[in-house]
């Protein structure tokens, strides 16, 4: 992709590391440019200025510059730090799913998607103002999948056609979609899926986040929704995330 050589760009921070003897490597995503690599010069210096304005999930408006390596961070200033993420492990988990899943599914200098920046910010601002985690989670998931082609086929049997009728059907990761249960039993790698379950996933397909807040899944329910997402989810990336296994340990 080409980009000029000093540009300003809006951009959320999905991690960092150190770099060199007291830069930070940074991975944002950005609006204009998708996700991008950059380093800040100085920024692990005990007075640096930029460096508390690009941790981890922080909304930032900043000027790059492009250099021979990575791009270089010349000026940053903070639109939204959600300081409540930082502040509560649960919270910073989620957050942390929400960047890693992202980070994982897209590449350094590709076509920008907008709608995917959208996306982000508002599950943040979501998650920093107290709506359920879970459900910022799941509508997340269903919203990138469609945003990068990778919609799961949940109304008619992604083999033979036939539509999904009310009972408990099967779904395969490589295939993309519902089997029902005749052609379920053909598949070696599949997962079962209550008609309960479908139903939500559906639900969440096809609503606005309003609508999609409205539901009210019990939690066996909710187990397996988000299992099943994992299961497509790892599929789609040839492993698994790392944050949910933090999730899991803060909750324990």
């Amino acid at each position: 992709m080409n980009t000029p050589r000093s540009f300003r760009a809006e951009a959320v921070v999905l991690d960092h590391r150190d770099w060199g003897e007291a830069d930070r490597l940074v991975t944002l995503y950005t609006r204009q440019h998708g996700k991008l690599r950059a380093v800040v010069k100085g920024a692990r210096k005990p007075h640096s200025r930029k460096g508390g304005h690009l941790q981890p999930f922080t909304h930032v408006v900043l000027q790059l510059a492009r250099a021979r390596g990575p791009f270089i961070i010349t000026q940053v200033d903070t639109i939204d730090a959600f300081l409540p993420l930082g502040e509560d492990l649960t919270l910073t988990g989620q957050a942390s799913y929400l960047a890693e899943l992202l980070h994982r599914f897209s590449y350094d200098e590709e076509e920008a998607n907008s709608s995917i920046f959208r996306l982000l910010v508002e599950s943040l601002t979501r998650l920093s103002h107290g709506d359920d985690p879970w459900l910022i989670a799941r509508y997340y998931e269903m919203r990138l999948l469609d945003y990068l082609g990778f919609r799961p086929q949940l109304q008619t049997c992604i083999t033979c056609g036939a539509k999904i009728e009310p009972e408990d059907q099967f779904f395969s990761g490589s295939e993309g979609g519902v089997l029902c249960p005749d052609c379920g039993t053909d598949h070696a790698s599949v997962r079962s899926v209550s008609m309960e379950t479908l139903k939500y996933l559906r639900h969440f397909q096809r609503s606005s986040y309003a609508d999609a807040h409205r539901a009210d899944p019990d939690p066996k329910v909710k187990l397996e929704m988000e299992n099943l997402m994992q299961f497509y989810l790892t599929y789609l990336l040839e492993r698994g995330l790392n944050s949910p296994r933090f999730i899991r340990q803060v909750k324990r």
